[in-house]
């Protein structure tokens, strides 16, 4: 859209206008006519009575094109105020509309010829002029030009001014728009990630004790029954962590969360691991307590590791590091071997790890996994863990 180009007026809007410039003209067409002599209106001077109003009729039709040519149009106007003084109301119309426009060259053009063609007038009608009223005329109708110009101007400024405030509103909207569109997709991330965390670790411990049961038919009635109480008790605690996790969702913003797993939970983590039947040794040299997302960073890191574990690698050893300290950097690692039985794969969701990379990222911390040369797998973290965390902790 050109921004030279006036907003699309309505035809009230128009016709308004033009009544306007129409009753400007007619105290210019009046004091003409007073200034005639005698009967001369009906006379010698018919042009004043028919040919006067016919061409400011013409010019106040011409102004409904002022929008799309709007030099050609008011030149047009100017030129043929020459031989009417009812015309002025549209010239100043016109002068006025391409003055909105604040193009200093065409608003000087029109306005020059306005104001010669106005000279012309006074040789139209026999009107006697005392001496000096040429600069008057002159003045008068430079004065009219000065007015129509200043008020263009202001509406064109005004038309600019409206235009920046509307784009941008506009903008800041698209903005919004885009702030909560990117902060719905944080939430459906952040939401996906716990529930991943929270279900896939203990949902795939539930699926290797079930795995046990189905290949290992020589079990005695109590390692059956250790089994099967393993299954249900599983079973109860990913129903509790869904439903912790789906209360979160649906509490007041303002509730406070429940508490998240840190570092001190990692020895539970690993005991619930070993009851479903994995095999795990966990080595730990950490001295100090670092901050709560370093914590939870590194909980989750094992919690997947194991996960990971339980889907591919069953019957495998699962070996955890973790050492750091405060003012340095928290390691974490966990490697497996290869598998020693072969069951159907679980289900993998693919997004175990991506949420996990997503996580460390948030802590600035790097995330490195591979398949080792003895068939295994290793996860390894590596998280900072500065002197003074911004949770006051040291």
């Amino acid at each position: 859209m050109n921004k030279d180009i006036a907003p699309r007026r309505g035809g009230w809007q128009q016709a308004w206008r033009l009544l306007a410039a129409a009753a400007l003209g007619i105290p210019f067409w009046l004091s003409t006519g007073a200034a005639l002599p005698r009967g001369c209106a009906s006379d010698t001077c018919s042009w004043f009575v028919t040919g006067d109003p016919l061409v400011a009729l013409g010019c106040l039709t011409a102004l409904l094109w002022r929008r799309r040519f709007p030099l050609a149009v008011a030149l047009a106007v100017a030129v043929a105020s020459s031989a009417s003084t009812l015309a002025i109301g549209a010239v100043l119309l016109a002068l006025c509309s391409i003055s909105a426009r604040r193009r200093p060259l065409k608003i000087g053009v029109v306005a020059l010829v306005y104001v010669a063609a106005a000279q012309f007038t006074l040789v139209l009608y026999p009107v006697k002029t005392p001496p000096g009223s040429l600069w008057l005329q002159l003045a008068l109708t430079a004065l009219s030009a000065g007015v129509a110009v200043a008020v263009g101007v202001a509406i064109g400024s005004r038309r600019v001014e409206v235009r920046s405030l509307r784009e941008r509103a506009e903008s800041a909207e698209r903005e919004q728009s885009a702030r909560a569109a990117q902060a719905r997709a944080q939430e459906r991330n952040r939401i996906a990630r716990e529930m991943h965390d929270v279900l896939a670790h203990r949902i795939s411990l539930v699926a290797l004790q079930a795995g046990v049961l189905d290949h290992r038919g020589h079990l005695t009635t109590e390692e059956n029954r250790t089994l099967i109480r393993g299954i249900a008790d599983g079973s109860h605690q990913a129903l509790e962590e869904l439903r912790d996790v789906l209360g979160v969702l649906r509490a007041d913003p303002g509730s406070p969360e429940p508490p998240q797993p840190s570092l001190d939970r990692i020895p539970e983590l690993v005991a619930d691991a070993r009851t479903s039947g994995l095999d795990v040794t966990l080595t730990t040299t950490v001295t100090g307590m670092p901050s709560d997302v370093v914590g939870r960073t590194c909980y989750r890191v094992i919690q997947e590791g194991l996960t990971n574990a339980a889907k591919h690698a069953p019957g495998a050893h699962v070996h955890i590091t973790v050492e750091g300290t405060a003012g340095a950097e928290l390691h974490v690692g966990v490697h497996n071997s290869a598998p020693t039985t072969t069951s159907a794969q679980p289900p993998a969701s693919g997004f175990g790890l991506l949420g996990l990379a997503e996580r460390i990222t948030l802590a600035d911390g790097e995330l490195c996994h591979r398949p080792t040369a003895d068939g295994g797998y290793v996860l390894t973290a590596r998280l900072p863990w500065p002197s003074h965390d911004p949770e006051g902790r040291s």
